[in-house]
């Protein structure tokens, strides 16, 4: 019986395999993208609060009144 098989040998390069960009890519893509963050996250901070804005949001403000309705009303059943 003669059986026609490749050998297992390939001469062909490491990047020319299409199973090592799934095993390689995806991990390297991440840590691309971690970088690209962490960029982004030093460059563009988010601003700090005030501590009178935090104490007016927090005391109840005007602007927490619909939301203090909506649970109230959610608590009793809407009586």
């Amino acid at each position: 019986m003669s059986q026609n098989l490749k050998p297992e040998n390939d001469a062909s390069p490491w990047w020319r395999t299409p199973m090592m960009w799934l095993v390689v890519g995806g991990p390297l893509l991440v840590v691309v993208a971690s970088f690209i963050t962490l960029s982004l996250a030093i460059g563009h901070p988010d601003p700090v609060l005030e501590d009178k804005v935090v104490a007016n949001k927090a005391s109840g403000a005007k602007a927490l009144i619909p939301a203090r309705e909506a649970r109230n009303h959610a608590a009793t059943g809407g009586q």
